[in-house]
């Protein structure tokens, strides 16, 4: 089996004080840098198709920062956006094609929060970032050619790393989903 992500079995801890940093694309001239001024929530990995994966790893491991904490810093002019019609505009570097981040611009219950991928940052700015938390839309890998056989094993390698797996988001988020949702439809009730 290919591996989930370098990040997956590790042994990887972060920092409860971790404070942002800097993430690079892979352009070794000019490379587009975006600057965290905080550390990430829901950091997990995720197995959809849309998100950018290491070479050779099956996820990718993203987590989210309010949009005010984000800024690129360098060589905005290299990014560009993947797929203007995805809920997600993942602004990617034109060279390279790394994603640096990930925006919602759309009535959304992420909408204010930028998708990002903290394995970007280089040097001492590399340790810190929140671990993963979970790992989300597993299943998904099966749509893009994975032995849908080979599934327990995926699953058993995120349990065995500490990391629940679901085929869509963690239970949080997917709550967070739900209270947007019937806010608008004007069923919302925090008494009930």
């Amino acid at each position: 089996m290919s591996s989930l992500h370098p990040l997956i079995g590790s042994g990887y801890k972060g920092s409860p004080n971790h404070a942002g940093g800097k993430l690079y694309c892979h352009c070794k001239d000019a490379p587009v840098e975006v600057t965290l001024s905080s550390d990430v929530a829901f950091n997990h990995a995720c197995g959809c198709s849309k998100c950018w994966k290491p070479e050779n790893a099956l996820f990718s491991v993203v987590g989210v920062v309010p949009r005010e904490k984000l800024a690129v810093t360098a060589n905005a002019s290299k990014l560009q956006v993947i797929d203007p019609n995805a809920t997600i505009q993942r602004n990617a570097c034109k060279s390279c094609g790394v994603h640096m981040f990930g925006r919602i611009e759309v009535d959304h219950a992420f909408k204010g929060l930028d998708f990002v991928h903290t394995e970007l940052s280089q040097g001492a700015g590399k340790d810190g970032w929140q671990e993963p938390q979970f790992a989300a839309f597993v299943s998904s890998i099966i749509e893009q050619g994975f032995n849908p056989d080979k599934m327990p094993e995926v699953r058993g390698e995120f349990k065995q790393g500490g990391l629940e797996s679901y085929d869509c988001l963690s239970p949080a988020l997917m709550d967070l989903l739900a209270v947007f949702t019937a806010k608008k439809a004007g069923t919302f009730n925090s008494k009930a």
